[in-house]
């Protein structure tokens, strides 16, 4: 999700935080269980892994209510990775289900944005790029 054409690096795309985000998301490896979300972190341009950056996630239930047990948060190692499992998102009225994202990395704009699971998917990879923040 994170690469265009021919391999290049793309910045990923801003979307609405909505009205449900909570800053402090504890940090942990599982919300749930029934889909894993995996990615790495990368710097636009270069397209370079960043380590040391923080990436919160957080969605709706099966109610399409927006609980803490569903709010989490991770910081990439050395690599950039993140990895987590959570439950598949509820419907929240009005939209298809989504997970959403909050990154932020030393040197780099912030990111929010948000991940819309087809229909069944257990397994998604997605790649988070942040822009270099110019000075």
């Amino acid at each position: 999700m994170a690469r265009g054409e021919e391999g290049k690096c793309v910045p990923t795309a801003e979307d609405a935080e909505g009205p449900f985000y909570k800053p402090g998301a504890p940090e942990r490896l599982s919300t749930g269980s029934g889909m894993a979300v995996s990615g790495v972190l990368l710097s636009y341009p270069g397209c370079r892994p960043i380590p040391g950056g923080r990436v919160e996630w957080w969605h709706a239930d099966r109610s399409g209510r927006y609980v803490d047990s569903l709010r989490g948060a991770q910081t990439t190692g050395a690599t950039g990775a993140y990895a987590f499992t959570t439950s598949p998102p509820g419907v929240y009225p009005g939209r298809p289900p989504h997970v959403h994202f909050k990154v932020s990395a030393p040197g780099h704009k912030p990111l929010t944005t948000q991940l819309y699971p087809r229909d069944g998917e257990k397994t998604i990879r997605f790649d988070l790029v942040v822009e270099v923040e110019k000075r």
